[in-house]
């Protein structure tokens, strides 16, 4: 069990903040998935929808480790009503029938770290990228492919987030609070972002990336240039409630993990989700419909190197 917790811990979450926790009952062999509400960023996710994303993205991980493992997960997502913060439960129920697509991303959990490097400029060939949008469309979420003026809408919101969080004092305080500037290595942090996953700062290009370190200066950081035809990925839903936003964690994530099967890179543009009048304008103007989740950046770049997590015994607690 605290192996499978191992593995749903590496999954994905704003700022690296790891808001979650782990219930195991051993003799009903369940695990409860919870919010860890000391981790919530009242400024740039007063609204937890962000948490729950990232909790979403645990649950698939904890999905594909019991998978690998022989069992079937039994999942409820939000099963008390009375208690929000139990997120789901998985119980583990007989063999892993039916699940190989599941079990054939075992391998990229560990691999998958966000990249904020350049990427090539080749394009992703159209297999994955249709590849990509069933394995979101299987946890129940939508992924499309911005392109011509949407693509560059999408962008302009981006780059209109970043120039309102340089001047906005709540937003620079959930980024202080969450990146370290003084941790120069592995294992200096338990969690969010340390400095030497900032990646180089953006000297040119259309990536729209995040600068973590805000305008705090990191010493022997290099500048680079970025890709300038950025491939972005929108991940919708058809409602925008907590379950809505727990699906939608979950099918990042397939997402993520298939990219990096299919040897893509990837990491988040978050910023225009943070500001509720820019979130809107991301959706596909063509129908209209849905509400974006999440902005991925995909293409052929380097690896990262992986960034803290939270000890096991931090985040799991077992029970008879």
């Amino acid at each position: 069990m605290t192996a499978l917790v191992h593995d749903a811990a590496a999954a994905p979450s704003m700022h690296n903040a790891q808001p979650w926790r782990f219930r195991y009952f051993q003799g009903s062999r369940t695990f409860h998935v919870r919010a860890d509400l000391d981790r919530v960023m009242p400024h740039s996710d007063p609204d937890t929808r962000g948490l729950h994303l990232g909790c979403g993205a645990a649950l698939l991980n904890l999905r594909v480790a019991v998978v690998d493992g022989g069992w079937y997960p039994a999942v409820r997502l939000l099963p008390d009503p009375a208690d929000p913060a139990l997120l789901a439960t998985v119980q583990l129920t007989g063999a892993a029938i039916g699940e190989s697509d599941l079990a054939a991303l075992y391998s990229a959990i560990h691999q998958r770290h966000s990249s904020r490097f350049p990427f090539e400029e080749t394009e992703i060939p159209q297999a994955v990228r249709t590849a990509l949008s069933d394995a979101a469309r299987r946890e129940g979420a939508m992924l499309t492919f911005p392109t011509d003026w949407h693509l560059q809408e999408v962008l302009e919101l981006v780059q209109e987030a970043e120039a309102r969080n340089i001047t906005d004092r709540g937003s620079d305080q959930d980024l202080e609070q969450w990146t370290h500037i003084d941790a120069p290595s592995v294992g200096t942090a338990p969690d969010g972002v340390p400095a030497y996953a900032f990646g180089p700062r953006k000297r040119g290009g259309k990536a729209p990336m995040r600068d973590f370190a805000g305008t705090r200066p990191v010493a022997g950081r290099a500048a680079a240039d970025f890709e300038g035809s950025t491939q972005l990925a929108l991940l919708s839903t058809s409602n925008d409630r907590p379950g809505d936003w727990l699906r939608a964690g979950q099918a990042m994530e397939r997402v993520l993990l298939l990219a990096t099967v299919e040897g893509l890179s990837s990491s988040f543009a978050t910023q225009a989700l943070e500001w509720t009048d820019l979130r809107w304008p991301l959706r596909d103007p063509v129908s209209g419909r849905g509400f974006t989740q999440m902005v991925l950046r995909l293409g052929y770049g380097p690896k990262s190197p992986s960034t803290p997590r939270r000890p096991v015994p931090e985040v799991l607690d077992i029970q008879p």
